[in-house]
């Protein structure tokens, strides 16, 4: 099934970040921090800023402080990339969401999946659709854990001028080849699996060339080296920083429960940015792990130093 209109044209490509929501020591959020993380991510030249999603911990931000992140970023970053905002949770919840972040000025919205609940493909389709038509802003839908579309699914919501493209953190190729074919390729898919990178080959050869990245946000120099090389098909640096630093991390993720987000503020502080603890239920790094991460960024940097990628 073709599309029935072209699909519009979207800021959506390249190397998206998604930043990290800073908090205090004492839990409360530190919002004159989050600017300076804002600040830090655009020197590496995102195409988009994905705020208050998952790595921005949306599911345990309040509503309040949810709406102040979002209108913290759109302040700061002004016209210099798209700003997108998680929305989640229950149908009606993710609708005041979203209009809090159209309120806030937000340029779209990343629609993560519904909480706990699982349902069929058609439950899946209403629950989208009543967000698109509460809102203006463009949506993109986000394939994992309790939202796992047909591809049937996936051509019904992007005939859907406000689904300007389809994130996909399943990690199911075959699957997402179905949803690329069906689409007839005109719905811009994302690699948003975590460590993005470690999936970009397979996932550049169904469609899908953007990727969300979480390093981005704490390995800013070694992110963009990655993404730089995997534009232009350099596949040495590739495999050089696949080896020394993303499989690697992949596995330190994969240890623990929750370090896809922990992990992230662990490599800030190390560096000296840091944008404070986590909030329960994830958990701050170990010692053991954390001494692990430092390594891992000494030997990405001095990958980057030897294959004389400018700092």
């Amino acid at each position: 099934m073709v599309l029935p209109h072209p699909r519009p044209a979207t800021p959506l490509g390249g190397l998206l970040g998604f930043p990290v929501t800073p908090f205090r020591a004492d839990g409360d959020l530190d919002l004159p921090r989050f600017e300076e993380h804002l600040a830090e991510m655009l020197l590496a030249r995102p195409a988009a800023l994905f705020v208050a999603c998952g790595t921005g911990e949306f599911a345990s931000l309040s509503p309040a402080e949810h709406a102040e992140v979002v209108r913290a970023a759109v302040t700061h970053v002004g016209d210099d990339v798209p700003v997108y905002a998680g929305a989640g949770g229950g149908t009606r919840l993710a609708i005041e969401f979203a209009r809090a972040a159209e309120r806030a000025g937000a340029d779209g919205l990343l629609v993560l999946p519904p909480y706990l609940q699982v349902g069929p493909p058609e439950g899946l389709v209403a629950h989208y659709r009543q967000i698109a038509a509460a809102t203006e802003l463009p949506i993109v839908p986000y394939q994992r854990s309790t939202a796992v579309f047909t591809p049937e699914a996936v051509a019904e919501l992007a005939t859907l001028d406000q689904v300007v493209a389809f994130k996909d953190g399943h990690g199911d190729i075959e699957l997402l080849q179905r949803v690329h074919t069906v689409t007839g390729g005109e719905l811009t898919l994302l690699n948003g699996m975590p460590t993005a990178e470690t999936y970009a080959s397979a996932y550049a050869a169904v469609g899908a060339r953007a990727y969300s990245s979480a390093a981005l946000a704490f390995a800013p120099r070694i992110a963009r080296a990655f993404f730089d090389a995997f534009e232009r098909g350099d596949d040495a640096v590739q495999q050089t920083l696949l080896r020394e630093f993303y499989v690697p991390l992949t596995r330190l993720r994969r240890s623990t429960d929750g370090y896809a987000v922990a992990l992230v503020k662990a490599g800030l502080d190390l560096q000296g940015h840091s944008a404070g603890p986590v909030r329960p239920p994830l958990a701050d790094v170990t010692p053991e792990h954390r001494a692990e991460l430092a390594r891992l960024l000494d030997r990405g940097h001095a990958a980057l130093d030897a294959l004389g990628v400018p700092a």
